[in-house]
Formats: structure tokens, sequence, C-alpha cells
């Protein structure tokens, strides 16, 4: 039925021409390599973290207090000074050189006066910038010590906040832990399958389909801006999906050959079937990511896009170089063993077929039990707190952290934790009703008597006299729970009960406020993707698979995998269990948008195994028309594969969490543990079981339906 199909019979023409000519394929991938490589070069990419909510009261707010100081569009950063004894005023001649020598920096408009804290030994300039500082890249950092020496020579700490933050972190290292994981990827595929050059070959597939996808993304990244998470996003989304497709393919491949086949005939067959399940999970995958852009955040839509152009590449080089590759090889795909190689089930002994029988005749035990366990990890989801991960969580002794703590206060009293990130507060009072006095007096009163406050400046009124801007410093930092629950109380209390009956309307503004606004609108959005991806993944299967409850099965365990991920991430970020294996100073917030990605990500990836698995499972119904036998063929024969990659990917995963990017740490910590239990608890557990217990109704669909859907196969 699947090489009957359309979409079948296609990846068997894709297949026989990558067959009959494997050196122009593999000549036609090196050359795109380079020439993306190169274009990536040529071009001036950008990427910035800068997420635009023009509706949101944050961002009106902002605009607000640009038209009452235009000095407040400038793009600023901060330099903290600090001493360990005495003030910094014993050392003022020196700090005011330093001042002046920052005012002389390229693309420095201005330094502010020295801002010094109770104690006197701390103390910060607010240094204003006539560019986003993104694009002056981690070489500036050179001009800021060498502006910041004099303050040095004489005994003065000097860190970099603020803005800086994206100017002075240096730019990743050479990727050590991807390294760690590719190298125990070949491990787990030595061991798995005894053959070097099988478990070599989808490594080096996946490399070359990365390598081309990066240079892809950079040339894009010259006309679109993507966040600066989106390259290691696609790297580590491009890496699993790319290892895993070609193993399936090469698995397929080797068992043909152990039956009798030609190379040839072989590496056609293996893209006409691998391949056609290969092709359909990538389109899961690339769907959910793109679905992204339903949410109406452009920043998050573009981490998506860069994902699917990852798996993308990713999976046209599997589709196309892996064929070509195997047809070279030969038999002696096989040539170099560590013990004798196997691929699929090995028939009637193998431990695969007995463990699927196992769970044939005890489905009950089986369900109950993977259920439970998905639904323990799930509990820590209800306590998961979003918000932004700031400098706080900065490594120990990195120049971030270090200001950060000077400010807070961390090695003395500093300005308070709250001072790492203020809200404005705006009032427009050009249609107000009542005197700038009364709206003044009333908001000056709310504001004291809201708890969580450490200090605030006297409403005053702007360069505009009818638009008022106050400064509240919050007792709390900006990760904590606190701090979030006093930004509700002055938007949802505090500014609406000063200015009832006024006629003003009031804002709360600022970088840690949009944060803030931001994540409220995540959580407004999210449901709207999941509704999406849910409707698109149930269509899609549907199509493939010509069943009703196949699909839903698929939707409702993906759901479940999803929750349980979700716990993870809570329980290792967010309550500190994973602080010391991360790298982590402690707990922190879950980062706003990255729920939104993980669903998308995690319910496309966790649809490869699905496809996979049930791709086989069809296969055997449509020879036997025996349910229960169907699904212990279908499980016995990928069991092996899908838990290999599953390790795989996993390990992929798990590399990528010694990057200094937090939200990168949790997609990755995420992913890896969705990824395990979806290729373990579900569909060697949840699956089989549950497909036992339906019976044939699995296949059931009406007839009028199967009439007008296409016919993509399985």
């Amino acid at each position: 039925m699947a090489s009957a199909a359309p979409l079948g019979s296609a990846m068997a023409r894709i297949g026989a021409f990558c067959a009959r000519r494997p050196v122009w394929v593999l000549v036609a991938w090196l050359v795109l390599l380079g020439a993306a490589l190169g274009g990536q070069r040529a071009v001036n990419a950008t990427y910035d973290d800068e997420v635009s909510l023009p509706e949101t009261p944050s961002a009106v707010g902002a605009e607000l207090l640009r038209t009452t100081d235009p000095a407040a569009a400038w793009p600023t950063g901060k330099v903290v000074f600090h001493v360990g004894s005495g003030t910094i005023a014993d050392r003022g001649r020196a700090v005011g050189q330093t001042i002046a020598a920052l005012k002389t920096l390229p693309h420095v408009i201005t330094a502010s006066g020295l801002v010094t804290s109770a104690d006197g030994r701390t103390a910060y300039t607010v240094v204003s910038f006539d560019v986003d500082l993104m694009t002056l890249g981690y070489p500036y950092t050179r001009r800021l010590d060498q502006a910041t020496e004099p303050a040095r020579a004489d005994g003065v700490g000097v860190a970099y906040g603020g803005g800086l933050d994206q100017v002075v972190r240096p730019p990743p290292v050479q990727p050590f832990g991807e390294a760690v994981a590719l190298g125990a990827a070949l491990l787990v595929l030595l061991f798995a399958f005894g053959s070097v050059l099988a478990a070599l070959l989808p490594i080096g597939t996946a490399l070359v389909g990365v390598g081309t996808g990066i240079g892809v993304l950079g040339m894009i990244a010259g006309v679109v801006t993507f966040g600066t998470s989106a390259t290691g996003l696609a790297i580590m989304i491009g890496l699993g999906v790319g290892v895993d497709y070609a193993l399936f393919l090469i698995t397929r491949f080797r068992q043909d050959l152990m039956d009798g086949g030609r190379p040839r005939e072989a590496a056609v067959r293996a893209t006409a079937t691998a391949g056609h399940a290969v092709l359909i999970a990538a389109i899961t995958v690339a769907v959910a990511l793109l679905s992204l852009y339903a949410g109406g955040l452009a920043f998050v839509g573009k981490l998506g896009f860069a994902g699917a152009v990852g798996v993308a590449v990713a999976s046209a080089a599997a589709l196309t170089l892996t064929p070509a590759a195997l047809a070279l090889l030969g038999h002696r795909v096989d040539r170099f063993r560590v013990r004798r190689p196997v691929a699929e089930s090995s028939g009637k002994r193998d431990r695969w077929l007995r463990y699927a029988r196992l769970v044939s005749r005890r489905p009950w035990p089986f369900l109950i039990a993977g259920a439970g366990l998905l639904a323990l990890m799930s509990v820590p989801l209800f306590w998961m707190r979003l918000g932004h991960v700031d400098e706080g969580a900065d490594p120990v002794g990195s120049t971030t952290r270090t200001a950060y703590d000077w400010i807070a206060g961390a090695s003395g009293p500093g300005f308070g934790p709250g001072a790492n990130g203020t809200f404005s507060l705006v009032v427009d009072g050009r249609r107000a009703t009542a005197s700038a006095d009364q709206i003044t007096g009333g908001l000056d009163r709310e504001l004291r008597d809201t708890p969580g406050i450490a200090s605030l400046t006297p409403p005053a009124p702007g360069l505009e006299k009818k638009i008022l801007v106050t400064t509240v410093t919050p007792a709390t930092g900006p990760q904590t729970a606190a701090t979030g629950e006093l930004f509700a109380a002055l938007t949802e209390r505090t500014l609406p009960d000063a200015l009832a009956g006024t006629g003003a309307k009031g804002y709360v503004t600022g970088a840690v406020a949009g944060g803030f606004d931001f994540r409220d609108t995540v959580e407004a959005r999210l449901p709207i993707i999941i509704g999406i991806v849910l409707v698109a993944a149930f269509l899609l299967l549907m199509v493939v698979f010509r069943s009703l409850l196949v699909p839903l099965k698929a939707v409702v365990l993906n759901l479940l995998t999803t929750a349980a991920s979700y716990g993870a991430l809570v329980a290792a970020f967010q309550w500190g269990w994973g602080d010391g294996l991360l790298g982590l100073p402690g707990p922190v917030p879950i980062e706003s948008y990255v729920p939104m990605m993980m669903f998308a990500i995690v319910f496309g990836l966790s649809m490869d195994y699905e496809i996979f698995l049930l791709s086989r499972i069809a296969e055997a119904w449509r020879v036997s028309r025996d349910n229960t036998e169907s699904v212990g063929t279908g499980l016995a024969i990928t069991g092996r594969v899908i838990s290999s990659a599953a390790l795989i990917m996993t390990l992929v995963f798990l590399g990528f969490t010694v990057t200094p990017t937090v939200a990168i740490k949790m997609l990755a910590v995420g992913l890896a543990f969705s990824v395990i239990l979806d290729a373990t608890v579900v569909r060697l557990v949840l699956v089989p079981s549950l497909m036992v217990l339906v019976g044939e109704a699995n296949w059931w669909l009406p007839r009028r339906l199967a009439r007008i859907l296409p016919n993509l196969g399985a």
C-alpha cells in the first residue's frame, strides 16, 4: 500500500535517482555545504533578543516615556564600580577620568552622572549609545576595558551590566558538549548494530545536513533578524532528527541486505518505505514549529522558523545523501565490525518480540503503569512560573553577574535586589479631568500603600508637562515571584485606584515590565498554538494511517508526554533540583517562551517515533489482518532502532546543556526528557497496550471519509 501511494512512489523515484547517481549526489551536497557556509560568511547576519509587542501596556508606556524624554529611546548599559574598603568618593578622580573616557568611545552619546549607593562602596553610570548594542559585537569589550583602566588602576572594581550584556558576553566556545554527545551516539550505534560504517554514516550525513542548514539560516539572517538562540536551536534539532532519520533508512537497508536483497534495490526500497515515514515525520515537526507563528509573536515564530529550516535541510540530507551513500557502499557497509551486525528483529528468539508478546498478553498492567508514571511526572507542571532569566543566572565571576551582584548588594548594602529591575510608571494626563496635583497626590498615596516597594521617586512631570513619570524599585529581585506579584498589583490595583475618576491613564513600563507583558501574552496565546498543532497532527496522521482512533490516541499520548516534560523542566530549573549539574547558581523561573517552543518541538519529535512504529504495525496489519499480532510484530521490528534513536537524540540534546544560554539549557533538558519518555514509556508501553485493547477498531475509518481523504500511504 505504501509503495502504491503517490507519496510512496515519489520517494521510490527519489531513492532510485540517488542510488543510480551516488557520486553526483555526494558531490552536490558537498558543494551545497561549501556554498551555504560561504554565503553565511558573506552576509551580515543580525541576531537580537528584543521583543516588540506594540499594543501591550509596557510598550505604550515606553512610547509615552520617549515622548516626554527622547533620550529614553537610546540603548543603554551600566558600568558599575565597587570598592572593598573605603568609598567610591575616595577614588573620585580615577572614576571621573573613566567616565570622561567612556564618553569618547565610538557610538557613545553620553554617560550619566555617578549614582552611588548609601554606603558609598558601589556606584554606576548609565552609558547611552546611538546604535543597537548587539551590533557592537564582543570586540567592543576591549574598548570598554581601555576606557575603564584608570579606575582599575586605582583599585576600583569595574563590571558591565544592563544592556551591555549584549556586548561583553563572549561568543560561544567550540561545541565540546555536542562533540561529546556525538561521540557517545557513535558508541550507542556501534553497540546496537555492530558495524563501524553503519554507525558513522548517520552521524556524517547529519553533520553535512546541519552544516548546510546553519549556512542557509545564516544567509536568511541577513534579511530577517532572529533571536540569539536561533542558531543553537536549529543545530540542536537538526542534529537530533538528522541522525535519527538516517538511522531509520540505514536500518531498513541493512535488514534488506541481510534478507538477500541487492544493494541498489535495497536503497530504493529503504527510501520508499522508511524514507516515506521520514518525510511524514519531518513534515510533522516542521508544521509544529511553523505553527508558532499563529501565536502572533514574531520573536517566537522566527525561532520556530529557524528550527524548521534545520529540520528541512537535515531531512533532505537524510533522504538523498543516505541512499546515495548506501548504494555506493553496498555490502561494505558491514565490512568493519565490532560484533555480529544486526538490524531489525532477528526472529522468534528476539528479546523485543518476546517483550511485545508480554505486552499483548497483559495490556492493562502496562497501560496503568505507563500512564501513572507520566501523570506523576506531570505534577510539578501545576507550579510552573514563567518569567525572564536575567543576568542573575549568569556564571559567578562573569562581568555581568558581578555587576548584577554589586548593584543588588550581594557583597554589601548596594542598592538592593530590586535595583536590577526597576519599574517606570508613566501617567498620561493629556485628557485628564483632574488637576496634575490631584493626580500626583493620589498616585503617591497609592504607591506608598502598595506592599513590595523598596523605594520610589515622587511623581514628576516630564518635558511634556501633562505626562507624569515615577520610578519604583521593588524590594525583591526581577526573577522572584514577589516582583511578579508587585507588577500585577501595580497594573491591576494601584494605578486603576489612583487614577479612578481623573480621566488619566497609567502604564507600567521598563525592561522588567516588558518581560512580564511578554509572559502574559505567551500564556494567553499558548492555547492557540496547542490547538493548531493538535488539529494539524490529527489530520496528518488520519490521512497517513487511514484511521480515526490511531491519530486520536497519538494526540492524547503526546499531550501526556509534553506535560511530563514540563514537569521535569519545573523540577530541574524552577525548583533547583538540577542547579549543580546544569551550572546554574540557583533556581530560576521558566523562560516565558520556552513552554511554547517546547510544545511545538516535543509534539513534532514525538510524532517521529509514533510514525515509525505505526508504519511497521500498519504494514503487518495489511498482511495478517490480526491486530494483536501486528502490534507485536511492529513493536519487535522497531524496538531496537527506536530505543537506539531515542538514546542518541537524548545524548545530542543533553550535549547542549553546557551552553551559557539558559533558554537553550531549558529546551535541551525538556527535549531530552520528552524523547526518552516518548520512546520508552509511550512507544514501548502505552501505544502497544492501548492498540491491543482497542483491537481492530484501531483501523476503522468511515467509508465516506475514506473516499474524500488523499492516499499518502503508511
